[in-house]
């Protein structure tokens, strides 16, 4: 028996998902791409979750999409755009999954996070990098510009640098990445699970309900217009104020006491 290329663990309301291809060094392959969409859209309805940490085991968080098999799928195709064209749609429903989930996902990087694996990272709402973990779009290398990847990198990222490491093809230190933006800190490599679980901790300890609201308002306002935005997300408190559990929540606060919440 194979062990299974993605696998899951759930503890204390936290998820961590852990592509588990060492030998690939995680590479993003059609099966991973499936396990990862699968998962997204199971914990999309699992309200006994409240945060999501995302993790490779091995060498490596991420090396992208696995080349052999592009390679591989493009001859044995009749139709080479057809078949990559596939691919690449169900990367990018897997990647926007992410941000469309309920809960927090926390990307927890090591190694290298390149190509698709930097889109990943990217595409998490947070990511906790091992001090010495490298992160590249380096594509244009081989001569294939890391288009899909450049969407998440230049909404995380200021677009020079960004057009920078895409058209170089050259890897940003882990300290860089945190100065761009790219992920939220750094950690030495043995602290690296305990930082990430702490974070996922500190946010599945919130209301659930305000945070599920808040993530959507959150990437949904920034495609907007300010005078829109502000209106779209006036709208948003008006509703998270009405919950009973946000009413507990401030009565809590005012009167010095933990809340006691339903959700």
């Amino acid at each position: 028996m194979t062990d299974p290329i993605l696998l899951r663990d759930d503890k204390d309301a936290i998820a961590t998902l852990t592509l588990n291809t060492p030998k690939s060094l995680n590479a993003l392959s059609e099966a991973m791409i499936a396990a990862l969409q699968a998962q997204f859209d199971a914990l999309r309805e699992d309200s006994s979750i409240r945060a999501v940490i995302l993790k490779g085991v091995g060498k490596a968080f991420c090396a992208g999409h696995d080349l052999k098999e592009m390679t591989a799928g493009r001859q044995a195709s009749d139709a080479g755009r057809a078949y990559f064209g596939a691919l690449f749609t169900s990367c990018a429903k897997m990647m926007t999954s992410i941000q469309r989930l309920p809960q927090p996902v926390i990307a927890e990087v090591h190694g290298i996070a390149t190509a698709a694996g930097c889109q990943l990272v990217a595409s998490c709402d947070m990511a906790v990098a091992a001090e010495g973990t490298r992160f590249g779009v380096n594509g244009v290398n081989i001569g294939l510009f890391c288009s899909t990847p450049m969407v998440a990198l230049s909404r995380n990222i200021p677009r020079k640098k960004a057009f920078e490491m895409l058209s170089t093809g050259q890897f940003i230190e882990a300290a860089k990445a945190e100065e761009l933006g790219l992920v939220n800190r750094v950690v030495p490599h043995d602290e690296l699970e305990t930082a990430s679980r702490d974070l996922a901790t500190l946010v599945a300890g919130k209301l659930g309900a305000a945070v599920k609201i808040g993530k959507l308002a959150f990437y949904e306002q920034l495609q907007m217009p300010i005078d829109q935005a502000y209106a779209y997300t006036g709208d948003v408190m008006t509703e998270n104020m009405l919950y009973r559990d946000t009413e507990e929540g401030i009565a809590a606060f005012l009167e010095k006491r933990d809340p006691t919440w339903t959700q």
